[in-house]
């Protein structure tokens, strides 16, 4: 008992009782799931349905909130201001990624504010063409650029956007020349690319596949690493000779720092367990959304990764914010 008492003492002078009983009642409120864009677009749907799911586990409710504006900034300065006790979350996207590099004056550090807790899920972009393109293979396709520097026009949702950065990091590494034209949103982008105003976008797998299916885009490449189920005869753009090509638009839920270790980890069991669930497979299918599900260090190393990658394409292009 002396022992215990010892152990116990030295616990409460380190903080870490008071942690483990947090933990212990942890959630012992409704949560809320911040999103930084629109309800029904893809980060709002999968903070909805996978919400749901986590609230089963959790025993508390889980509000999904829109805070919308800044490219993410204005939700990610919500949640980093909440108390870390693990009742509001951010379902972070790959946009936030790219806020640091365009913007110096941000009022947080995505580095050391937030807490990473697990990789969501992955929706692979596709290189598509417009059908009066002659290019059948991405082979050809930078050939035909390179001909032609400045020529091709490729659209995206936006300047500094995930489409975008991919459409840069295509002409640097075939090492062409190409034109960004921005859109206000990826839908505009994608009606450009079918209306012929634009050659070359890169389309998220659920909104290139219809079209290409009709004939009315097509599909050279997509942009992971690894081929996507969602259209698995096609290849990578890294089969296609740009080696270690990878780009995506991707989900993680995020915690403000302070958090304690043993309700992250509590969080990452209910992600895990979330995203084995049916119903949630069959909502990310129909987003074209591959889940992943990982640890808090996997997805700190990713973020970081993306980061660096996202600075070397900024700066390479010198994209400015708008």
């Amino acid at each position: 008992m002396k022992k215990l008492g010892i152990v116990l003492s030295g616990l409460i002078a380190c903080g870490l009782w008071g942690s483990i009983g947090q933990a212990q009642n942890y959630p012992s409120a409704p949560m809320r799931m911040v999103v930084p864009y629109a309800a029904g677009g893809g980060a709002d749907t999968t903070a909805r349905v996978l919400s749901r799911k986590m609230a089963e586990d959790l025993g508390q409710p889980i509000v999904v909130e829109n805070r919308v504006g800044a490219s993410g900034v204005i939700a990610a300065t919500h949640v980093v201001k909440a108390a870390a006790d693990g009742h509001t979350l951010l379902m972070m996207t790959a946009g936030e990624a790219v806020q640091p590099v365009l913007r110096r004056n941000l009022p947080y550090d995505l580095l050391t504010d937030l807490v990473p807790v697990s990789l969501v899920g992955i929706s692979p972009f596709v290189l598509v063409v417009h059908p009066s393109v002659p290019a059948k293979t991405v082979d050809e396709l930078i050939a035909l650029a390179r001909a032609n520097p400045g020529k091709l026009n490729f659209g995206s949702s936006g300047i500094g956007t995930s489409p975008h950065l991919a459409g840069e990091l295509f002409a640097m590494m075939s090492k062409t020349k190409l034109t960004h034209i921005p859109y206000k949103g990826g839908s505009q982008a994608a009606t450009a690319t079918v209306s012929g105003e634009i050659e070359i976008s890169f389309p998220a797998t659920t909104s290139a596949i219809p079209q290409v299916q009709a004939g009315k885009i097509r599909a050279l490449a997509v942009t992971t690493s690894r081929r996507t189920r969602f259209m698995p005869a096609l290849p990578t753009l890294d089969e296609s000779g740009l080696r270690g090509f990878e780009r995506s638009s991707w989900y993680a839920l995020m915690a403000p720092a302070g958090i304690s270790n043993n309700i992250v980890s509590r969080l990452n069991a209910a992600i895990l367990k979330a995203l084995n669930a049916p119903e949630v497979a069959r909502v990310f299918e129909a987003q074209g959304i591959e889940s992943v599900g990982n640890t808090p260090e996997q997805l700190s190393a990713f973020i970081r990764a993306e980061m660096k990658q996202n600075a070397a394409i900024v700066e390479a292009a010198g994209i400015k914010p708008e």
